[in-house]
């Protein structure tokens, strides 16, 4: 038998040894500390001259198995679990920034990225340019001498856009720039941005990788170099992930594949179901021949993902209409669960962009978000009809 085993066998079969008491399914180790064999062996684990764990907020055996998995998945080298994806989303830059820094960002992402680069990053004099998806000559024009990273999205949140990453990996090299990818959307069984060349991927754990709901997290996985770097900076700093939230996602990604596949079939069924409605002005999927990436969304992912937006005639208020109508999806701000979820970006999770900078990454005011859940595809399909319908 070869070593290498398939995705669905790696994510299942990765655990942390076994106790002397032989457990089928991983306990959790709810310990804020551990004890230490003698002095030497206390002092070379705080001096990391041996491996081991001090303190949950360093380490913890959950923790390590969540991250074990994710690297084993992604192809990375080492990896850090965070407490939520945006504590992911900010050690990752803040940690290898300093002052007088600058990144380049695609210009559509997530609504609290926009505001780590726009208003907490200034406070710290690090620099961001913002640049447009459409065009990759257009990046290493707006690279400039104190540029140290470049960071994306793909698919972006919500618009779907999708950046090519092979591009942008060689262009990070050439300049020596640690390229950044927010792998939320894809997850590692859709798409792994290392082999395009990516240094590190970020994830919200909280998303697709839980898949029901249930807890808040985050992970940072990449080059060891890299991490090392940003564990030292969680370390001092504190955005740990809980143990009880680490054993619940490792478990979580055991059914990933499964999930996933549903996922992206009955999101790919309600695009095509709605890609000639007459009530959408357009309908965005990446996997639909209609997507402006299409070609390279089947290059870069295995599925299109679970995500579909659609635009409804009548803008803002006509969306809030079709909100109020839907009888059984979800009206949140999550994406990622089990259960169907619609949710209006402009007026919730980039509600603090401005109506220029919305437009500018395809937040158009009747802009729907669907994170197409797990139900009989009918049943969702019949709830969007019905709520198109009574909110004309």
């Amino acid at each position: 038998m070869e070593d290498k085993r398939n995705f669905e066998t790696d994510v299942i079969r990765e655990q942390t040894e076994r106790t002397n008491f032989r457990e089928h399914s991983v306990p959790l180790y709810l310990t804020s500390s551990f004890v230490f064999e003698d002095a030497e062996q206390a002092r070379a684990l705080f001096a990391d001259e041996v491996p081991g764990n001090i303190y949950t907020r360093f380490s913890n055996p959950n923790n390590s198995e969540l991250i074990n998995k994710l690297c084993l998945l992604e192809g990375t080298e080492d990896g850090i679990a965070t407490a939520s994806g945006m504590a992911a989303m900010y050690c990752s830059m803040a940690a290898l920034l300093k002052a007088g820094d600058h990144l380049l960002a695609s210009r559509s992402v997530f609504g609290s990225t926009h505001q780590i680069l726009n208003t907490l990053f200034p406070r710290f004099n690090i620099s961001h340019t913002y640049v447009d998806l459409d065009d990759p000559s257009t990046w290493e024009s707006k690279i400039l001498p104190n540029t140290k990273m470049i960071f994306v999205e793909t698919p972006s949140n919500p618009a779907l856009d999708i950046i090519d990453l092979e591009c942008l990996g060689e262009l990070a090299n050439k300049h020596k720039l640690i390229l950044n990818v927010d792998n939320c959307f894809a997850t590692p069984y859709l798409q792994n941005p290392a082999k395009w060349g990516a240094h590190l991927v970020t994830h919200s754990a909280t998303k697709f990788i839980d898949g029901q709901g249930r807890v808040i997290g985050g992970a940072i996985l990449g080059k060891k170099d890299l991490i090392k770097e940003i564990r030292f900076f969680a370390r001092h700093t504190g955005p740990s992930m809980s143990p009880f939230n680490a054993w619940v996602l490792s478990k979580s990604l055991e059914t990933l594949a499964v999930r996933m596949d549903r996922h992206c079939e009955n999101a790919n069924s309600v695009a095509k179901h709605l890609q000639n409605h007459s009530q959408l002005e357009y309908v965005k999927y990446p996997f639909l021949l209609s997507h402006p990436q299409f070609e390279l969304a089947k290059k870069q992912m295995r599925l299109g993902g679970g995500v579909v937006t659609f635009e409804v005639k009548g803008g803002i208020e006509r969306g809030r209409k079709f909100l109020n109508s839907l009888k059984m999806l979800s009206h949140s701000a999550n994406l990622g669960d089990t259960r169907t979820i619609a949710t209006h970006p402009a007026s919730t999770t980039h509600s603090k962009l401005s109506e220029a900078e919305r437009l500018a990454v395809g937040i158009t005011p009747g802009l729907i978000r669907v994170s197409v859940g797990l139900e009989n595809i009918n049943d969702i399909i019949a709830d969007i009809d019905h709520a198109l319908l009574a909110s004309q």
